[in-house]
């Protein structure tokens, strides 16, 4: 029987409807606006979010003219709001994985740098979920409860108080090895006074809701970067795939063992399903679609469509860095600021749109090479979704830079397929991992047309362009 399936992100939500075998029989979408803000600060509307839930699913339902078998949610991971546990209601805005307002609350604790990482697996970083959190207590409100987003969305569909262990691995306060809240890292960030939801399994039936009709059991929850994993089918170690979104995610599975990176990547749980725990290693860019966003903002593009008629083919030595939020894996520098670099009075906007592809494939392919040091097995093969897959240009830049043969994923849902992987297996414990992944072929295949040295030599002079983007430090 069919699974509604919804993908909350940052840019937008969508719902789908879907069947056994992976068919989608309904699709709904709607945009979510976030509030970029001068100081840092990226925030959504809570009220927006949930209503965007609530209508795709209706719609989507609507459409597939079926009853649903189960709903599941895959949500941003990392964005959190305070809220009335009583009530429901909002008590701050839902703060955005990007903001980077709680910057001070990580340089508070750079002295156990070291120790976070080891204990979590993760970077002590604004871009995981504890900082904010004691951000909002420290700067917006003492009331309520303050949690991830998918904690508010869940309870308002069904009145349950819960999140998984992909959501719970993001936040810097959950231990890697027991995928539990730990105590000693709740004090570090002041917050083990607060009542934190229980952390279920990826495939745990969480309650009821009659949000989308007749009663149908919630279950399956995810974070969308753990659920596009899935739906692409890598199961086995050293199998990676990168989401171009508002970021670009690479994320590998790294298999049963919770193997931290050496390599400045971030460890975290991809799932727990059939009560065994996968891990992965991840890194991201902060801007890829919000990046062409900025370009359109610019009046250099008026559309996405319009980049590969745009883009040159040779930027003829332009490079241009994203750094507009900061950059994230391997370097963690939230300080680092965008740049052009090799612009003369011959550059014209084609060379300008070129290297803002360009960048963004760069920058993925520093976290692909992170990744060969942590994981034994070759990345020879990176399979990709999102919304900027279609430009052709991004593509090929990819797998030029990276040598790497970029597979296409066939659909543009991902996300949500991945999150009715989950909930289907919640729904039936009968199926199991390998036979919940619908099989797939790729809808385009991009292989290496540089040369090795071409790559190494771009690669060469695009770190130095990023490295020069890092503000230098006062020797006084």
């Amino acid at each position: 029987m069919p699974v509604l399936a919804i993908d909350q992100g940052t840019s937008g939500t969508k719902a789908a409807v879907v069947a056994d075998d992976g068919t989608v029989l309904a699709i709904s979408e709607r945009q979510v606006q976030p509030r970029y803000l001068a100081d840092g600060g990226v925030e959504h509307d809570p009220q927006q979010l949930l209503e965007s839930v609530v209508g795709t699913g209706r719609e989507a339902v609507a459409h597939a003219a079926t009853t649903i078998d189960a709903v599941s949610l895959a949500n941003q991971g990392e964005t959190v709001l305070a809220w009335d546990r009583q009530t429901g209601e909002p008590l701050s805005p839902a703060i955005v994985w990007q903001d980077r307002r709680s910057e001070s609350v990580c340089a508070g604790l750079d002295d156990h740098r070291a120790e976070i990482r080891h204990r979590t697996g993760l970077e002590l970083d604004s871009y995981f979920s504890a900082p904010k959190m004691t951000w909002l207590r420290e700067n917006v409100t003492r009331d309520g409860v303050i949690t991830t987003s998918d904690t508010w969305l869940v309870h308002a569909l069904t009145g349950e108080f819960v999140t998984d262990r992909t959501t719970a691995s993001r936040s810097l306060v959950t231990d890697l090895n027991t995928t539990e809240w730990d105590a000693n890292l709740l004090a570090l960030f002041g917050l083990d006074s607060e009542a934190l939801p229980t952390i279920v399994d990826n495939d745990a039936i969480v309650g009821t809701t009659k949000a989308f009709g007749p009663s149908a059991p919630v279950g399956g929850l995810v974070v969308d970067q753990q659920a596009a994993l899935l739906a692409q089918g890598c199961l086995k170690p050293g199998s990676a795939k990168c989401t171009f979104g508002t970021g670009a995610f690479v994320l590998a599975n790294a298999g049963e063992s919770p193997t931290r990176s050496h390599h400045g990547l971030a460890t975290s749980v991809a799932w727990r399903l059939r009560e065994q725990t996968a891990y992965c290693l991840d890194g991201q860019a902060y801007t890829a679609a919000s990046a062409i966003k900025w370009l359109q903002n610019l009046g250099l593009i008026d559309h996405p469509s319009d980049l590969d008629r745009l883009a040159v083919e040779e930027t003829e030595g332009v490079i241009f860095v994203p750094a507009l939020a900061g950059l994230a894996a391997p370097w963690w520098r939230p300080d680092a600021r965008a740049s052009f670099i090799g612009m003369g009075l011959a550059s014209e906007r084609g060379h300008l749109v070129g290297a803002v592809l360009e960048g963004i494939a760069a920058q993925t392919v520093e976290v692909i090479d992170a990744m060969h040091g942590d994981i034994s097995q070759s990345l020879d093969v990176l399979r990709v979704d999102g919304g900027l897959t279609r430009s052709r240009r991004l593509m090929q830049a990819v797998s030029d830079i990276g040598q790497v043969t970029v597979e296409v994923f066939p659909s543009s849902h991902a996300t949500a397929l991945g999150a009715a992987v989950c909930a289907r297996m919640a729904a039936h414990p009968s199926i199991t991992l390998p036979d919940g992944v619908p099989s797939w072929s790729p809808a385009a295949v991009y292989r290496p047309r540089w040369s090795p040295d071409r790559a190494a030599d771009f690669r060469r002079s695009w770190l130095a362009a990023a490295t020069s983007t890092f503000p230098q430090k006062d020797p006084r």
